[in-house]
């Protein structure tokens, strides 16, 4: 098993859409046992996937029970559902003083082979149990100043800890801002702004489902490429 935690710091950078797409990706082009979990109370990885959501998602981490993992119509992927109640997870987290409580769960969650998980934003006490969890975080930035000033704040705080993976998110080449930040990072992955990511919300289905022709599913297929091949090095 192998645990990549999606992360970002703010909200607003695709970082659930990267999410959802290399769940799937992982299931259907690696053929890979797959649970995404869902670990932001806004839930809206829980949903795209077609799920109704985590009955109190918190109780979980309160009680330490074993997490059941739902089937998606998805072949070999699962999801742990989020809802509502997640947003005292970090308190719980501190006040339990359980700092690799994901992990364990994590380990109780099923016979995976990939776990993908969709963090909220922010430096939280969550944050930090992906970190402890995670073989590899990546990290969706939009190109700009002020998306890489917030992605030093993350690399400050993994500390080295875990490999992270930056990922140009929401990319448009005619923005000269944009084609700015693709200048000083050449060797970062690119996922491109389009409709067909906004598509996901009609269809709620991931990229690969519905316009697998698009450069939007040829980007996500080459992310997850690359991050097999971290994973597998």
């Amino acid at each position: 098993m192998a645990t990549i935690a999606v992360h970002a710091l703010k909200g607003g950078v695709g970082k659930t859409t990267i999410a959802v797409n290399l769940a799937w990706a992982s299931a259907t082009l690696s053929s890979r046992r797959t649970l995404l979990w869902d670990l932001d109370p806004q839930a809206a990885a829980t949903w795209l996937l077609g799920d109704a959501g985590g009955e109190q998602a918190r109780a979980i981490f309160a009680r330490e029970a074993v997490p059941k993992p739902r089937a998606t119509i998805w072949d070999r992927l699962s999801v742990i559902g989020a809802d509502a109640s997640l947003h005292g997870l970090d308190r719980l987290f501190h006040e339990a003083d359980a700092k690799k409580r994901l992990l364990k769960l994590i380990a109780r969650s099923g016979d995976f082979d990939r776990v993908i998980l969709d963090c909220p934003p922010g430096l939280g006490e969550v944050a930090d149990q992906a970190i402890r969890a995670a073989d590899l975080i990546v990290i969706p930035v939009i190109p700009s100043p002020l998306s890489e000033r917030a992605f030093d704040a993350v690399i400050e705080r993994v500390g080295g800890r875990t490999p992270l993976l930056p990922v140009f998110s929401m990319v448009d080449r005619r923005r000269k801002l944009h084609a700015e930040a693709l200048a000083r990072h050449p060797e970062w992955p690119i996922v491109p702004m389009s409709s067909t990511m906004e598509a996901m919300a009609l269809h709620r289905a991931p990229v690969g489902t519905f316009a697998k022709r698009t450069a939007p599913a040829h980007a996500l297929a080459s992310l997850w490429r690359e991050i097999e091949q971290r994973l597998t090095a």
